[in-house]
């Protein structure tokens, strides 16, 4: 297991973070201990959780994932030993049973994190990440932005003081977003730097063979105001493990969850197929192609896999020993030329 920092910090992180959305709703309690206890076994330090999880969202289940990350760490003592994340939800996704108001004021995150950390049965909280921005703004499958949010106003100084007293009661470490665009992530730096605040560390967006748009934009400012990303959906939500070639699998995340069509076009099956070929002519898999190209990348911090099973868990950390040469990542690049982020 290959490790860095949070940036700006000492605090070592291995470059495969666990993505634990599957808790609660795929994963049984038993299954989320499982996969816990064989990343630690495996070096991963690194685990990212959220309070709307599990997904699909619903107030049934709430909180679950949280949960069952907890009872674990009361079950072996590791807390310590641990680099944990998790997340506020933002308003504007349906979720009002959540908490009201539904926004990033300093009422909502102190309840917010508070919550977190009755759930995860912890005194603090190593990264604390805003979950999506409180402006409405393109994301989830929208590509560009044609209207402002007017109903929205500025508040980053003031969301970055609420941060700030959290830090300095010690129950949040460092902060970052996610689902988040050029312009709010200088917003919140900016904020910052002329205010003295919480500077925000990490950005977890969506980044895969078939989603390279962080690559515009956001790329130059990750890499030159140190502010790592933490790729979320490596495998497109499993569509780039290969699994669905011939046909979706009725009891795949996807086949589950009909609502989530992000890598349904035709697009993104076309240009499956094609990246599928390359890895086949190397002797890859498409898993180990499509890992080792988003942990390739200068401006990956860290790369969040998810599983609903062991046997997925295994071989997606095993992949991240492979290391693409340059004729792979220019065959890959004739691709995403061809097929320019079927997945926005």
């Amino acid at each position: 297991m290959k490790y860095t920092h949070l940036p700006n910090t000492d605090i070592k992180v291995s470059k495969v973070c666990l993505g634990t959305m599957t808790f609660g709703e795929q994963n049984t309690e038993s299954d989320a201990h499982a996969q816990l206890d064989y990343a630690i076994e495996n070096g991963i330090n690194f685990i990212d959780t959220a309070e709307m999880y599990p997904i699909a969202a619903r107030e049934a289940t709430l909180g679950l994932t949280e949960k069952y990350i907890g009872t674990w760490l009361k079950k072996t003592g590791k807390r310590d030993d641990l680099v944990i994340a998790t997340k506020i939800a933002g308003p504007n996704r349906g979720m009002e049973y959540i908490r009201q108001p539904l926004d990033f004021s300093k009422k909502a995150i102190h309840e917010a994190v508070n919550h977190s950390l009755k759930n995860l049965q912890t005194d603090y909280i190593d990264l604390y990440q805003m979950h999506w921005p409180e402006r409405v703004m393109n994301m989830f499958g929208q590509r560009g932005i044609a209207t402002l949010d007017e109903q929205w106003q500025p508040n980053f100084k003031e969301v970055l003081e609420v941060y700030d007293g959290l830090i300095k009661e010690g129950k949040i470490r460092h902060i970052g977003v996610s689902n988040e665009n050029p312009y709010g992530l200088m917003k919140f730096l900016n904020e910052s730097e002329k205010n003295t605040l919480p500077r925000i560390a990490t950005i977890q967006n969506p980044y895969s063979l078939l989603n390279r748009l962080f690559e515009v934009g956001l790329s130059e400012i990750a890499m030159r105001e140190q502010v790592g990303l933490m790729a979320y959906s490596p495998l497109a939500f499993s569509f780039l493990s290969g699994k669905h070639l011939n046909g979706l699998q009725p009891t795949s995340r996807l086949g589950l969850f009909p609502q989530f069509t992000r890598y349904s076009s035709e697009n993104c099956k076309n240009a499956t197929v094609l990246y599928n070929e390359v890895a086949r002519a190397h002797g890859l898999t498409l898993t180990q192609l499509a890992l080792a190209f988003v942990n390739q990348q200068k401006f990956v911090m860290a790369t969040i896999i998810g599983a609903t099973t062991m046997e997925q868990l295994k071989e997606n950390i095993a992949a991240f020993e492979v290391v693409l040469t340059p004729e792979i990542i220019a065959e890959i690049n004739q691709i995403q030329a061809i097929y320019p982020d079927p997945a926005p």
